[in-house]
């Protein structure tokens, strides 16, 4: 539920993938509204939904989906995407009491990076890491971070870590070797208590060094060890949305060129909408219900085919 209590986001799964995309079945990420509005969210990468989480503001929210490496987007309440995160090793998101700050992070069988993203202007703050940590929690103040390692889930090198979100930590405990952490948390606050304070991107100063993490280094044969190391990725990740390369040199376009462009780039779109659209007959003729909003869309197919015909012939 978001925190006016006017929506909830449900995970529904299967056990079958009736596509036979995926052996483990499939999950859908469902929007329903106390007045009677419902949708499907369309995530665009296949595969499991790790988490969603409201903002506080309870008009946006974000998925973390899709097979490693994973993908993030902010959604509003039509379930249009609003900002893409592109890919990255992470399972878990996480907004500050104030939402103007999102922390997208890879805990449990990932390594523990952390991005912190000003989800106003969509900038990336700082890219922290917090190795082996079983716990996150936001401070009620909105400024500062806790991540622990504790049991059960963990039995060594328990402690926690208080974070400021740029990047610094402002303060360590690591457990004695023969004892365990077992919870750790933050005093709670009622809401507005800590007013919102501008967003900061310059490393607060700290007496406790930041830990580099260990990069292990991959076993090569002894043949190989001589050799120049070629790096190779299993996965190429994609940038967030205000990040992506410009194609093309940098001058302005002329007013033809970018005429072209612009038909182009909609002609492009309304394929996609009709390839979306056949999708949804194909899973209507197979007896799937559909959603309102998927019938909506169906609705517009005629339009669709109009727009794409006098943008073939250039009208």
């Amino acid at each position: 539920w978001n925190k006016k209590a006017t929506a909830v986001l449900v995970i529904a799964s299967t056990d079958v993938d009736k596509t036979g995309a995926s052996y483990y079945g499939e999950q859908t990420l469902h929007y329903i509204a106390t007045n009677g509005e419902s949708a499907v969210v369309q995530l665009p990468k296949n595969g499991p939904i790790y988490d969603v989480v409201w903002n506080s503001s309870s008009t946006e929210f974000c998925a973390v989906y899709g097979f490693m490496p994973a993908k993030a987007t902010i959604f509003n309440l039509k379930c249009d995407p609003v900002f893409d995160f592109g890919t990255g090793p992470r399972n878990a998101a996480y907004y500050s009491p104030h939402g103007h700050i999102l922390v997208l992070a890879g805990f449990g069988n990932l390594r523990g990076q952390m991005e912190v993203w000003d989800v106003k202007n969509y900038k990336l703050i700082s890219k922290p890491v917090a190795s082996d940590s079983t716990y996150f929690a936001w401070c009620p103040d909105g400024e500062h971070i806790l991540t622990a390692t504790c049991a059960p889930r963990l039995r060594v090198n328990n402690g926690y870590k208080i974070w400021h979100y740029t990047g610094s930590i402002l303060h360590k405990y690591d457990v004695p070797s023969n004892a365990e952490l077992w919870q750790v948390s933050w005093q709670p606050f009622l809401d507005g208590i800590f007013p919102a304070k501008t967003i900061t991107y310059q490393a607060v100063p700290s007496e406790v060094p930041n830990e580099e993490p260990k990069v292990a280094t991959a076993y090569r044969p002894p043949a190989l060890r001589n050799k120049p190391i070629t790096n190779s990725k299993l996965h190429e990740e994609e940038p967030p949305q205000n990040m992506k390369p410009q194609s093309g040199n940098d001058k302005p376009l002329s007013k033809t060129a970018l005429k072209n462009q612009r038909k182009h780039e909609a002609k492009k779109a309304a394929k996609q909408k009709l390839k979306a659209i056949e999708q949804l007959k194909e899973q209507a003729a197979t007896g799937k219900q559909l959603e309102k909003n998927q019938l909506e869309k169906i609705q517009k197919e005629t339009a669709l085919l109009q727009e794409l015909e006098d943008l073939e012939l250039g009208i």
